[in-house]
């Protein structure tokens, strides 16, 4: 459909369900968001200047990188694989360096990826005297203290934030987290992942927990990134309690992103602020700041960027529940969603897991977990039972994708940590803690040097 012609509720729906594939042709994406920071002060790097992001933005190129512009300014980066797939590097509002990698086949291209992505970042960032941080809350920094990126989005998004909650800006400024992007082959195999992975989300978040410190301080929370994400935007956010409704699909999601207000259209490289509303009335072209304008497929895809519940579906689901943190789990994270979701028998029994679970059981875990990470409790259960299970399960699905793909090296290894997690019940946030109040003597600033990229 080309751009121009007037959407329908059949193209915004097409839109999700074009992403179907057989599962010959099932990828994972895996996507990660860091903190840079100067060596010499710790402070987060603004954009301009001689150690800037711009700077490390432009030092990537050696590698291959090609520079994506907006008004002016180097935002992000492309660059494509041997099999022509794209990934990117790109800016979260407080200069979080975000890698988007390329749809690959197993987990040990998404390692590769990582460890490719780290180790450039890591010689320009050394020339640079800057470093990178994986956690999901900024441990020492204010919201003022943060630089702000030239990205038009986010102006539009920085002013809309606080109308609709009292943590958005926390959000855009102050959290990094780690994403996996996993197929599916039809309707029905979509609803059944996205059932299983959204009920499932809290235990990752549990397991991923790694934001135990606001300004220098512990916040009282294990995972303070997902806190932020219970008071952003309830319009936008959550649960989504009709996933688990009779009849849910791609009309439902389409409904529901319809519902969701909107924050922009981008026009002639222009963001065009329209927060708050209406995508049906832009499809009808009756939006007073671009008057007589239809919304077309690329406004639409874009509004689907801005839906962030704790999975996401556009042409694929995306697994939002987990903080940034090191390198291991980077790898971690995919490879407990594929195990569960690219083997049927573990599909179904993750979904024995919670299938029980109630819409009351879904919002109360969400919380408990920010605060108690593993020793928060579900339906009569430890979150510790329950991850132990998950991780279990996980690893029997990636033992059947190695058996069943004709040669696909076993890639079991990778849940190696997450095991380690759930066995003991001591979250990596449990573990900052233990070296803040030890080794650490109440100095938050050991966190750079001990845990830095």
């Amino acid at each position: 459909m080309a751009d121009a012609e007037p959407l329908t509720r059949e193209d915004l729906i097409g839109a999700m369900s074009k992403g179907s594939k057989p599962k010959s042709e099932w990828r994972i994406g895996a996507e990660h968001e860091k903190f840079g920071f100067d060596m010499s002060t710790l402070r987060r790097p603004a954009y301009e200047g001689p150690n800037g992001i711009k700077a490390m933005l432009e030092g990537l190129t050696r590698f291959g990188w090609r520079e994506v512009h907006e008004g002016g300014h180097v935002i992000a980066l492309e660059r494509e694989n041997a099999e022509g797939y794209t990934a990117s590097i790109s800016l979260e509002p407080g200069g979080q360096f975000e890698l988007s990698g390329a749809p690959l086949k197993d987990i040990h291209d998404i390692c590769d990826e990582t460890g490719r992505h780290l180790m450039e970042v890591k010689q320009v960032a050394d020339q640079l005297g800057l470093g990178f941080l994986g956690a999901g809350f900024d441990p020492m920094w204010r919201r003022e203290d943060v630089p702000i990126m030239p990205k038009g989005r986010y102006g539009i998004m920085r002013a809309y934030m606080p109308k609709k909650g009292s943590l958005g800006l926390d959000m855009m400024l102050r959290t990094c987290t780690i994403q996996a992007n996993l197929d599916f082959d039809s309707e029905a195999d979509m609803v059944a992942k996205f059932r299983t992975s959204l009920a499932l989300q809290p235990i990752a978040t549990a397991l991923f927990a790694c934001s135990p410190f606001t300004e220098g301080k512990p916040n009282g929370f294990l995972s303070a990134r997902a806190n932020v994400w219970t008071d952003t935007d309830p319009d936008r956010t959550g649960m989504l309690d009709f996933v688990f409704e009779d009849g849910f699909g791609f009309e439902r999601y389409a409904d529901y992103a319809l519902d969701t207000p909107m924050y922009f259209a981008k026009r002639d490289g222009r963001y065009v602020d329209l927060s708050g509303q209406s995508f049906r009335a832009f499809m009808d072209g009756k939006l007073d700041a671009l008057p007589g304008d239809r919304a077309t497929a690329k406004d639409w895809a874009d509004h689907l960027t801005t839906l962030f519940p704790e999975v996401r579906l556009k042409a694929y689901l995306e697994m939002r529940g987990a903080d940034g943190g090191p390198w291991s789990r980077i790898c971690g994270l995919p490879a407990l969603w594929a195990g569960v979701l690219y083997d049927a028998p573990s599909l179904a029994a993750a979904w024995d897991l919670v299938k029980d679970w109630d819409i009351a059981d879904h919002e109360r875990l969400r919380r408990d977990v920010t605060r108690l990470g593993l020793r928060a409790e579900v339906a009569g259960r430890s979150v510790r039972d329950v991850a132990v299970d998950l991780v279990d399960i996980a690893r029997h699905g990636l033992k059947n994708r190695a058996r069943f793909s004709g040669g696909m090296v076993d890639e079991r290894g990778y849940l190696s940590e997450l095991e380690d997690i759930a066995d003991s019940g001591v979250t990596p946030a449990d573990r900052l803690l233990e070296l803040y109040h030890g080794d650490w003597q109440g100095d938050v600033s050991r966190i750079y040097r001990d845990f830095a990229y």
